[in-house]
Formats: structure tokens, C-alpha cells, sequence
């Protein structure tokens, strides 16, 4: 049986329901695409409301036998390939009232995601745990990743396989991971924990002892284990990929808005660090929160951070030509062109929510015009049926096809 295809991730997931379902899906599709050899016949044919309204049922079929991934994907076809038809407005309704993912996003399996990054991480502390130990030898190491990559690997496996974790759930565990190795990390910085402190009775000055990086290791591992902990919890309670995806960009947003704000104030050393990781802490949780207020899709996330990473480049540009004196103006020059940045792609980027895809739904094309605007979207792939010359006759094809050009007038 073909795989059926996730119009999010574009990935592969197997589906389990009758070939004559599947069939008559495809058949409900009208045929769009690459355009047919000369000798095809004409495809067929079936108006964009009765296409819509046989994809809507099917659709309701899916929710009532608890296949909701798939009903969620069929819906949000429905939605950019039929807009303005009843069944388009009925399946934005459907999606926007889908508790578990408030964007109507499509949640692809985030097996392979979990395994990489977990072998990764059994490597880093098959590393860091005999350096947090003080060892000198080579061996320790070598036999930390010898059994840490491999028992990585075996263990996101089997969590994945056995939990079936959605990419939303994914991340969460695996940026919980990385995260709380990096907090371990600051505020091990911040308040020296570990650090021996010396003032000698005849001088009123103390001093620090040397710093070996044993300690620094060992904070390392144990705010990742915390992170990783977190992270579980809450993929535990359902995390959309929206809300990891905005998770993990407002925590890099706000480190850099912290760290330049201590700048800015004339923060010093670990003063300024304790504003970079306050700072993330911060951006985390409110980004977290207010993904599924705002309803903002994965994509609408990554589109926007693009457009604040622009943003500071440019200004990282600007004081490179005019080299300024005053460390807070070339500091604050990159700082204000990313924001600038940032809000060009909050207003760029509205076309990229599934919520909002009923508006024309701009991201089913590649490039798509709309009241005298060019849009650049992510194409969606769609079935298609066609005939085709075969030694008997005509024969009918089922594929894929992608819209390229979209306009509107």
C-alpha cells in the first residue's frame, strides 16, 4: 500500500485503513501538477466543492476511528487546496478547535529527532563524566564512548518506539536536554560553586582558588539530567512542535536581549551572564505560553526568528563600516536592527499559520501573488490521479504534485 504523506513534514507515515478507502481519496482529488505527456488523456475531473466536501468526511471518518494525525493533515489539505468553499471553512473551524494543537500544525513523528540527539548526548557524558571524576588517563574516555554513544542510542530508541512521540514531544526532551547542560553551566559561573575561596589574615582581599573544570563538568551533567527530566515531564502532558519550536527560539532570543541589555547597563562578568541566562529563562517560558494564544505555526516561528537573524547581521554589518567608539552604540546598533528584524517577519510572515490558511493559503505554492503581493510559501504535496498510456490502454497513475505558482485576483 503507498505510504501516505504528511503535508507538514513531508514524511512518510503509514496508515492502516482499506485499500478501497484509499482509493476512492485519491479519485475525490483533482488532478493539478506537472502537466501530462501529449498522448495523456485529460484527468479527471471533479469540482473543487464535491472534492472538498468527500475530503471533509473522510476526514471526520479519521477522528471517529482515533486516527487524529491524519484527519489533521487532511484538513489542513482541505483548507489550502479548496478555500473558500463550505468544507474549506468547516476544517479551519475543525482545526482551530483541535485542543491538543491550537495552530491546526500537523505533528509529524519525532522518532528519528529523539535518536540522534540522544546518542549525541550518551556521547558528551560518556566524555564529561570522567572529566567531572578528575580523570587523567585516556581510557576512562575511550570506554565512555564506547558504552555512551551506543547506550544513547539504544535508550532514545526504545523510548521512542515504545511512546510513539510526536516531534513536538521530541523536542521537548532534547532541548530540555541542551538547555539545562547550559544552565548548568551558568549559574555554576555565577555563584562559583565548587570554587575555593581564600583571604589571607593580613590582607583584605580574597581570592579564588584555581579552577580545574572538574566542577564546571559535573554542573554540566547535572543541569543536562535536570533538563532531560523537565523535558519528559512535559512531553508527557503534549507538546505541539509550534510550542517546542517557539520554546527554543524564544530562550535564544532572550539570551541575546539579556546579554545585550547588560551591556547596555554596564553589567560585568558573571553579573552579565546572570542577565543572558535570566534573560532565556525568561524568553522560554513566554514563548512557550504564548505559542498556542498566538496561534502561531513552526513555520511562522522559524520565519520570524529568520527575519531577527537578518535584522543583526545588518547591524552587526553597519558597525563594521562605521566602526563606533562607545562599546553600548555598537552593541545596540545590532540590537535594534534585530528587532527591527524580528518585527518585519512577525508582519512577513502571517501568511505561514495554519489558522490562518483559509486567507487564500499563500504556503501551498512556492511563490503565490495575492492583491499584488509575492509571497514565497512551502509548496504542500497533494495526491493526484491521472491516464496514462499502458500496453492495454489507458491506465491511471496516482502521484504527487506541487503547485508552483498561486495567484489571485
Amino acid at each position: 500500500m503507498p505510504p501516505a504523506f504528511d503535508a507538514s513534514t513531508m514524511a512518510p507515515t503509514p496508515l492502516r485503513f482499506s485499500s478501497a478507502l484509499f482509493l476512492a481519496l485519491l479519485l475525490s482529488l483533482t488532478g493539478a501538477g506537472a502537466p501530462a505527456p501529449a498522448s495523456a488523456q485529460t484527468p479527471i475531473q471533479v469540482s473543487p466543492s464535491d472534492s472538498a466536501a468527500v475530503l471533509l468526511e473522510t476526514a471526520r471518518g479519521f477522528q471517529r476511528n482515533g486516527e487524529d494525525e491524519v484527519a489533521r493533515a487532511l484538513l489542513r489539505h482541505i483548507v489550502a487546496r479548496y478555500p473558500g468553499t463550505v468544507a474549506a471553512q468547516d476544517a479551519g473551524t475543525l482545526l482551530r478547535d483541535t485542543p491538543e494543537f491550537p495552530s491546526g500544525e500537523v505533528e509529524g513523528s519525532g522518532a528519528v529527532e529523539l535518536q540522534v540527539w540522544s546518542t549525541l548526548y550518551g556521547a558528551w557524558l560518556g566524555l564529561a563524566i570522567p572529566g567531572a571524576f578528575g580523570a587523567d588517563d585516556s581510557e576512562p574516555y575511550g570506554l565512555g564512548l564506547l558504552v555512551g554513544a551506543p547506550t544513547g542510542f539504544l535508550v532514545g530508541r526504545t523510548a521512542a518506539n515504545s511512546s510513539g512521540l510526536t516531534l513536538g514531544q521530541a523536542r521537548a526532551i532534547t532541548f530540555g536536554g541542551t538547555w539545562g547542560t547550559w544552565q548548568g553551566f551558568g549559574w555554576r559561573e555565577v555563584f562559583d560553586w565548587g570554587v575555593e575561596e581564600t583571604c589571607p589574615a593580613d590582607s583584605s582581599f580574597c581570592f579564588e582558588g584555581e579552577d580545574d573544570g572538574e566542577e564546571a563538568l559535573a554542573a554540566m551533567v547535572v543541569g543536562g539530567l535536570v533538563g532531560l527530566g523537565t523535558g519528559v515531564a512535559l512531553a508527557r502532558g503534549g507538546v505541539s512542535s509550534a510550542s517546542a519550536t517557539g520554546a527554543n527560539f524564544g530562550a535564544l532570543w532572550g539570551t541575546w536581549f539579556g546579554a545585550a541589555f547588560g551591556e547596555l547597563v554596564d553589567l560585568e562578568g558573571d553579573d552579565q551572564l546572570a542577565a543572558a541566562l535570566v534573560g532565556g529563562n525568561a524568553g522560554l517560558v513566554a514563548a512557550a505560553l504564548g505559542t498556542p494564544r498566538l496561534g502561531w505555526s513552526r513555520d511562522r516561528w522559524r520565519a520570524v526568528s529568520i527575519g531577527g537573524v537578518l535584522g543583526g547581521l545588518a547591524g552587526l554589518g553597519i558597525d563594521l563600516l562605521v566602526q563606533p567608539d562607545d562599546e553600548k552604540v555598537a552593541i545596540g546598533i545590532p540590537l535594534a536592527t534585530s528587532v527591527v528584524g524580528l518585527g518585519i517577519g512577525i508582519g512577513a510572515s502571517r501568511s505561514l499559520d495554519a489558522s490562518g490558511a483559509s486567507e487564500g493559503a499563500p504556503e501551498a505554492a512556492l511563490f503565490s501573488m495575492q492583491e499584488g503581493t509575492v509571497r514565497l510559501g512551502t509548496p504542500v504535496p497533494f495526491p493526484v490521479v491521472r491516464e496514462v498510456p499502458g500496453p492495454r490502454g489507458p491506465e491511471r497513475k496516482a502521484g504527487l504534485g506541487l503547485t508552483l505558482f498561486q495567484a489571485r485576483f
